[in-house]
């Protein structure tokens, strides 16, 4: 059996926070398992927390406070890990930013929007400004920022396998002038092929699909059981329920039938920066 890599407490605030439940666990004599009894969260969620990748929820920390006798201190340390993880972005996608990092893929369905780990500069500040215009200039900048470091994944030496599907009128439906869309385009497929990735357009003529209720991200991990994330406009969710997962899995598996061929794909986004950048009306 491999060595037990422990987590870089001093990496970041939740790591510290991991790697703090992993002393106190084992100090008590708890497997993962019995630690969680009587909790509503599965094992490999407290695996997740004690490695510094999960945000640890307040009812679980009430929980943990309890089983190993620890007068309160997880629950006074949540909004210390809260803040620490948002870093710019929004509470309900915190999580989501943090794990995207250890994911081993990730499959992307943007009905209305490019992805963010798809999205120059210009395309994000367009967004944020857009979607929340009360937002002060400073907040803008640290929301479009963090936005811009999620990409940093692209960079690692390993990046998750990566398949997205767009919807076709985002690349009809300009938000930006067309030098800006240009680029955008441009940069769409600067990332799928750098991450030898897989894209597909969903055409406007398909008027029912299996994915017609917003966008949806499926992430994988090499040690940790796959779970989805669904965002609205000003809230999000992440489903780890196993069987809601495996529904969400066999919808998306339907959509890429439903989509285009990355091949066609790729040469439609293509043709589109094109006429964006030499000044081209579109249909």
């Amino acid at each position: 059996m491999p060595p037990r890599k422990d987590p870089d407490a001093s990496a970041s605030v939740p790591a510290f926070y991991g790697a703090e439940l992993r002393f106190k666990r084992e100090a008590a004599g708890l497997t993962l398992e019995r630690l969680a009894e009587g909790s509503y969260r599965g094992v490999s969620f407290l695996s997740q927390i004690e490695r510094g990748e999960r945000r640890m929820p307040l009812d679980l920390a009430q929980h943990v406070d309890d089983k190993l006798q620890t007068d309160g201190f997880f629950q006074r340390r949540c909004e210390d890990a809260r803040k620490a993880r948002q870093g710019g972005h929004a509470e309900y996608f915190a999580d989501v930013a943090e794990m995207e990092r250890y994911a081993e893929s990730i499959e992307e369905w943007a009905p209305m929007l490019v992805p963010g780990l798809l999205q120059t500069r210009a395309y994000a500040e367009n967004v944020v400004r857009t979607s929340l215009p009360w937002l002060r200039p400073d907040t803008v900048e640290k929301q479009v920022t963090a936005r811009m470091e999620r990409a940093e994944l692209w960079e690692l030496e390993a990046p998750p396998a990566f398949w997205a599907i767009l919807h076709e009128s985002m690349i009809r439906k300009s938000i930006l002038p067309p030098g800006q869309m240009a680029d955008q385009l441009e940069r769409i497929l600067t990332v799928v092929r750098s991450a030898q990735g897989v894209l597909q357009i969903l055409p406007e003529t398909t008027a029912a699909h299996p994915f017609m209720m917003g966008m949806t991200k499926v992430m994988t991990f090499p040690d940790a059981p796959p779970v989805v994330y669904t965002e609205g406009l000003h809230s999000g969710q992440l489903i780890d329920y196993p069987r809601l997962v495996k529904d969400y899995r066999k919808s998306y598996d339907l959509l890429r039938a439903a989509a285009l061929p990355p091949e066609a794909s790729l040469a439609m986004i293509e043709d589109a920066a094109e006429d964006y950048r030499n000044g081209k009306p579109r249909d």
